[in-house]
Parts: C-alpha cells; structure tokens; sequence
C-alpha cells in the first residue's frame, strides 16, 4: 500500500505550514533520507526529509499554506493507485473515529475579483449610445478627465471596471482636468453701496486626483507572523502585565568594554554585557527566572536568555543557555551565530525553546525608552534602550556629562510582584554601574 504522506507538526507551536518548494517531481525515485520539500514553519524554513522509499506518486500541495496533518503527498510503487491509497487511509481514519466512512472535500479558495453589481450606471455618448460601467470605474474616469466611451471594456457583459480605466490612463490619452482658477473680483460697488456683491467673492479651487482614493495593498500574513500575532495576543491579555523603568550610568561599563575589546579573541557589545548582567542577577533573584504555569509557579534552574533578534516577517527569540556560567566572549559568539541564523530562518526548534528569560533591545535604532510584551512562558522580559549623553548630578551636586541608557522591565504580575521586580532591577543597575561585580 503507497504511505500517504501529511504535513508534520514541525514544532510545538506550529498549526499549518507553509510549503515553499518541493525538491522532487512526480514520478522521481525515493529513499529514505531525500530530501522532499522546504517547509516554512511558524519559526523557521526547515528540511522534509522522506522516511519512506519508492516513488512520488502524487504531489497533493505544490506551494501555499496547508494545516498540519493535511495530506501534502503519496510514496509507492511505480504505477501504484495513489487515489486509493488516499482515500483507503481517510476511510480508516473516520472508521476509527465514528464508525462512519467519509470523503474529505478540498476546496480551492475562491479568486478575489472586482465586484460588479447587476444594476449599474452606464454612461451615455453623443450618439446616445450605452455604455456599461462599475461605479469605481466611472468615478475614477470623471476625475481623472477621462471619456469613458472611448474606454475599452473588459467586464463582465461588456462593463467598463477599475483595470480597465487604469490602462486606459497608462497606455491611453486621457484629457487634462481643466486647472483650477480664481474668479476676478467684481469691479468695485458705488461709494452708496454697503455690502460687496456675493459674486466678487473669489471661487475656492478645487483639484481633482487621478487614481483610486482608497488604494491600498494587502499583504498575505506568514506562518510566522501569524504565529507572533496569536502568541502576543495571548501573552497580552492573558498575563497582567506592569513595567518597571530605571537609568542605568554607562559611563564604567563603556570603559570597560573598550579594555575588554583590546585583549577580548571577539568584539564585545554592549548588548552581551546586558545579557551577561542580566543573567548574574537573574541569578540572585531566582523569583524573576519563573513561569507560570496555570496551577503552579515554576522556577526554573537554568539561566537561559532569550535574544530577541528582527527579521523581515517579525521577531524571532534564539535562546542562549546557561548565560550566567558563559564567558562574555562565549556569548558574543553564541548570539552572532544565532542571529545569523534567525536572519536566514534556519534556525531549529531547540534553538528557540526552553528560554526563562528575555531581553529586547532597540537602542542601536536610537530607541531610548520602550516596554515590550512578555515572551511565554516567561514571567518578566526587559526592553533595553540605546545609551545617550545626559546631564548628571553626582553626590556632591555637581554637573556633569554622562552616558545613560534606560530599561523597562514588562512583569506578569501572576509571577513576580513590584517589590520583586523592583529588586532584580536594582541588583542589574548596580552590576552595570559597578560591572567589577561580573567577576565575583
């Protein structure tokens, strides 16, 4: 019997993917270990390799969005009758759930076409000849000065619709609106006269654009996107969220990071030494390392920092484990390579799981202060801010240039309670401010 061959559940969190490209035709030889298709998952663009041998019998999804557990393919025997097989297996499967055999119906979505009602406007030319027309067709040709009657139609029953305007404009002559004038003012009133005429008054131009003034263009959302929509979406009105906000002296820490980069085998960021601190003092307020998990609060063992990295379809969250024992240097490392990755969308499940903790930083796009929405299943994520020169009071009231930069700590209040958070927040100001405080 050929293997009916579905769309895998490629992550946790995954309900459809999205197949970009099969690797094999109809009728190609198959062993295990081929490579199928390219899936776009919600996370990632990842590899379907076959586990099955014989030959591509039938390709049921060439390219597009498909649920998981939708039927994608079917491997067997050359000449082997893909259709049974198909609908032997379905017939299984609804047995197996309700006794009842059942023929899955697939639906192709309908086209979006332009709508054109039965009944519409036509306009007339000097011959008293009818000419058909949508509503949005004959608008655009009035302002854009255009003689409909000399628009060719392309509707249906011979109407005249929105493409067919657009072409005309583009390819057709199309006559100038005539330019917008100001009438002149009346000659002036006899002294006897009080009020000027109501003609003397000049006339308020008026101008006309061509084109539709509701243009837009939709966008089909990825897998992805969708994804960061239902999850945020969850995450927001789910989890009570409050922010804490401090300012941070970046004045040590900058020399230290220029001390750093002259021995360091890596360039060190600023974005390392944050995620490094954060992890330091993570782990002295293991209450800020915890989930909530519906009928218990878990705190996690393991410092592992999500880094949240910004891709063309959204956001996506490589986690660096145990951030708190890695060296600096380690972490650079760690989170280039990822980065880079995400960058590509080849990043793997395992890559993007198991964090407690994450850190969203805006400041290299000169963001100074924002609030971010917390990544489940973590209970707390900080959204850093770029670093900038500031004005400062030091303890004997004296001004002086400093270099600044805020963070804002987004709390699921279920978790961590303001005194907690306020706590953690200070201990990460004081690691940065004295950053000595990374070697002990």
């Amino acid at each position: 019997m050929a293997e009916v061959i579905r769309m895998p559940r490629m992550s946790d969190t995954m309900e459809e993917g999205n197949i970009v490209g099969w690797m094999k035709n109809v009728g190609d030889a198959i062993e295990s270990g081929d490579l199928l298709a390219e899936i776009e998952t919600d996370k990632a663009t990842m590899e379907f390799e076959s586990l099955w041998d014989g030959h591509l019998l039938h390709i049921a999804v060439k390219e597009g969005a498909v649920p998981v557990e939708s039927v994608i393919a079917v491997i067997g025997e050359e000449g082997e009758d893909w259709e049974a097989a198909i609908a032997a297996e379905e017939g299984d499967k609804n047995a197996a759930s309700n006794g009842e055999a059942a023929k899955e119906e697939v639906k192709a979505p309908e086209a979006e076409v332009e709508v054109v009602a039965e009944a519409v406007p036509v306009a007339a030319n000097d011959e008293g000849d009818r000419v058909k027309a949508s509503p949005l067709a004959r608008s655009m040709a009035k302002e854009s000065g255009v003689d409909i009657t000399k628009v060719s139609a392309s509707g249906p029953q011979g109407r005249v619709i929105k493409k067919d305007v657009e072409d005309f404009l583009k390819n057709g002559t199309a006559s100038a609106p005539a330019p917008a004038t100001f009438a002149a003012p009346a000659p002036a009133a006899p002294e006897a006269a009080t009020e000027p005429a109501a003609s003397a008054k000049p006339s308020v131009p008026v101008f006309n654009f061509a084109g539709d003034g509701d243009a837009y263009t939709d966008e089909p959302l990825s897998q992805m996107r969708k994804v960061i929509a239902r999850r945020l979406g969850e995450s927001k009105f789910s989890a009570p969220h409050f922010y804490l906000t401090v300012e941070i002296n970046m004045g040590k820490v900058m020399k230290l990071r220029t001390r750093l980069n002259e021995i360091a085998p890596t360039k060190i960021s600023f974005n390392d030494l944050v995620v490094k601190s954060a992890a330091v003092a993570l782990r002295e307020h293991p209450a800020i390392n915890s989930s909530w998990m519906g009928d218990k609060i878990r705190q996690n063992q393991n410092i592992n920092v999500g880094v949240a990295v910004a891709v063309p379809d959204g956001l996506l969250v490589p986690v660096i484990r145990f951030a708190d024992m890695k060296t600096l240097s380690q972490i650079n490392v760690e989170v280039r390579h990822l980065a880079g990755k995400a960058k590509n969308k080849k990043l793997q499940p395992q890559e993007m799981s198991g964090n407690t903790f994450t850190i969203s930083n805006l400041g290299m796009f000169g963001i100074e202060e924002f609030t971010a929405i917390i990544n489940t299943p973590d209970s707390c994520i900080m959204a850093v801010g770029g670093i900038i020169d500031k004005a400062i009071i030091n303890k004997k009231g004296k001004v002086k240039p400093g270099k600044m930069m805020k963070v804002t700590l987004s709390c699921d209040h279920r978790v961590v309670d303001g005194a907690s958070g306020a706590k953690f927040l200070n201990t990460f100001k004081g690691i940065l401010e004295d950053p000595i405080r990374l070697l002990v």
